[in-house]
């Protein structure tokens, strides 16, 4: 009786489990169309499984049969439900749409894990797109390239679902790092691939990194411009200089040298070999191991200056401008260019990062000079702001992504100067803030990193050091058409918006890299706009650092009305001098209440 008994349960339970299943059939031939199929067969397939573990379980051992029989029985019916239930919400499938097929699917992030050295791609759809089978297929296409083309594999392939996750080895590319690489995801469509998302950067290379420092933070905010003829005096130390700004135009460093002191480098990256001046670098390797020595943190610019010799430096559309500015857009629309722009950042990242070299310690990198000043700073043919900004944000990204993948803890900045909104219908330059807005939304659709600002207020106009006077320029306000030390609360009250944010919802790095303050209406008066200046840096806290435009006049830019040193062409001080020295120290007050009568204030803002 007993075996009968237990007989009957189990042909039970495998009838509950059939008529489970033959509903879950017909709920899905109910509720979805023809491409369903495959998943009808798979809860087919489930069932088979089950039937097969039943079998298995009579075989076992007699006492323990009847609880098992249980079990798996339990197991049929909530595999039969669970497969109905995902039959039933899953949302329909639908046809792509001609000319909007990349906004279908939205990649979520894309970060390397260490722990198991494989990049994780993480996206969502709200719908299904209709294709060749049910894959979704991930790509990796080189900075420069914009499509999918006929002679890429895809890396990996997941099932299609509202939530897909791709998993691949980090190493993927062989010789070339995997952080120069944007990807995308595609389906096959009539035997094509056919891009269903935006495309995606690795939003975290610094986990590659093989340092993680940029040296201790400095106590104060005081910056300067120096002087390299003053490096090895004590004047630095005098002054109490803690932050340092120092140009690195590309034409210099790159090339062979026959200086049997200082030879060649050759720099090997990504399978190829790259030649840097070796007697230029050693000029560097002076200026940065000094300035680190002396507990001063650099922030060095890379600057795009003509050299003849690497012609793919500059940006194709530059070409023709040649001799009309200093600098010129950087070329990331080629290979040649984009490889040639990773190397450069990765070896000047290796060789000033970490002080046990003796070359020194770079903490920050700013790409380029005031690129919103197109036909001054940034030369490139005018062409849209859309167009103008994508350019400079593969540029950007390319240097950002070899910098933090050597160094973790550096800061990358874009740099803009003083004009913010000035809305004139016929400037072929940019304003500022347009430039902000546009480079965040493309940086932000391709992966959110943590990009810094370097911006430039100088005085309107640069001649007067009069700051505290009233412009109609120079407004409280966002719609301000310049920005100065008198109003810079609104470049740090626009970072602070939630949508400039970092992705941890941080205010991004600023730092004040270049402004100065002309002596030949008054040494007092210079003084005095160098005191309120930084005093208004001191009290703002999202405002790293300032650093003043110059150690020493420049002879060039006197002639222009702009004496801006702390010393004269000659090397004498100014009465700037001292105020500079003393004004972030204990005796601050003695070296800087003249300036309140000046500025005609009782108290610093």
């Amino acid at each position: 009786m007993k075996a009968e008994k237990k007989k009957v349960l189990l042909i039970i339970g495998i009838a509950v489990a059939c008529i489970v299943l033959l509903v879950g059939i017909g709920v899905s031939f109910y509720i979805i169309t023809e491409n369903r199929k495959s998943e009808v067969a798979e809860a087919a397939a489930l069932l088979k499984a089950e039937e097969e573990a039943l079998k298995a379980a009579e075989e076992a051992d007699k006492e323990d049969r009847e609880e098992r029989e249980d079990s798996l029985l339990r197991s049929a019916i909530e595999a039969g439900l669970s497969v109905i239930n995902a039959i039933k919400n899953r949302p329909p499938s639908v046809e792509l749409e001609e000319g909007n097929t990349t906004s279908f699917l939205q990649i979520e992030s894309c970060l390397i894990d260490n722990k198991t050295s494989k990049i994780i791609l993480k996206s969502k759809a709200d719908q299904i797109p209709v294709s060749d089978d049910k894959y979704y297929y991930l790509f990796a296409v080189r900075s420069y390239e914009d499509m999918i083309t006929e002679d890429k594999s895809p890396l990996v392939k997941e099932y299609k679902d509202t939530n897909v996750e791709f998993r691949f080895p980090r190493h993927f590319t062989g010789t070339e790092s995997g952080v120069f690489r944007k990807f995308v995801v595609a389906v096959k469509k009539d035997d094509e691939y056919i891009a269903v998302s935006n495309f995606q950067y690795i939003m975290n290379p610094e986990a590659v990194a093989k340092y993680k420092s940029n040296g201790a933070k400095p106590s104060t905010k005081k910056g300067l411009l120096i002087d390299p003829n003053k490096l090895r005096s004590s004047e630095l130390d005098d002054l109490g200089v803690k932050h340092a700004a120092y140009n690195i135009p590309v034409s210099r460093i790159l090339g062979e040298t026959t200086d049997g002191t200082y030879p060649t480098i050759h720099y090997s990256y990504n399978g190829k070999s790259y030649a840097f001046n070796g007697q230029v670098m050693s000029e560097y390797d002076l200026v940065f191991s000094t300035l680190t020595n002396k507990g001063i943190e650099i922030n060095a610019i890379i600057l795009n200056d003509v050299s003849p010799a690497y012609p793919q430096l500059i940006h194709p559309q530059a070409r023709s401008g040649i001799g009309s500015a200093p600098y010129y857009a950087f070329n990331g629309t080629d290979e040649s260019g984009a490889e040639y722009l990773a190397a450069i950042g990765a070896f000047l990242t290796e060789r000033y990062s970490g002080t046990a070299n003796g070359r020194g310690l770079v903490a920050n990198w700013i790409i380029g000079n005031e690129i919103n000043a197109r036909k001054e700073w940034n030369y490139m043919a005018y062409v849209s702001l859309e167009s103008y900004v994508r350019e400079f944000v593969e540029v950007y990204r390319i240097f950002y992504n070899s910098i933090k993948s050597i160094n973790a803890a550096c800061n990358i900045y874009i740099s803009l100067d003083q004009q913010w909104d000035r809305n004139i219908s016929s400037s072929t330059n940019y304003d500022a803030r347009d430039i902000l807005d546009e480079f965040n939304r493309q940086i932000k659709a391709e992966g959110n990193i943590d990009w810094g600002l370097a911006i430039h207020p100088y005085n309107v106009p640069l001649t007067s050091a009069r700051i505290w006077d009233s412009s109609r320029y120079v407004k409280h306000s966002q719609d301000t058409p310049m920005v100065t030390m008198n109003n810079i609360e609104v470049v740090t009250d626009y970072m602070s918006r939630k949508e400039m944010l970092t992705e941890s919802g941080e205010v991004r790095s600023i730092i004040l890299s270049e402004l100065g303050y002309t002596s030949l209406k008054g040494e007092e008066l210079q003084a005095a706009a160098i005191v309120y200046a930084y005093k208004r840096a001191e009290a703002n806290p999202h405002i790293d650092s300032i650093l003043f435009s110059r150690q020493t006049d420049a002879i060039e830019e006197i002639a222009q009305g702009l004496a801006l040193g702390l010393n004269h062409a000659g090397g004498s001080p100014k009465y700037a001098y001292n105020v500079y020295k003393y004004m972030d120290t204990d005796e601050a007050e003695s070296y800087t209440n003249f300036a309140k009568g000046i500025i005609g204030i009782s108290q610093w803002p």
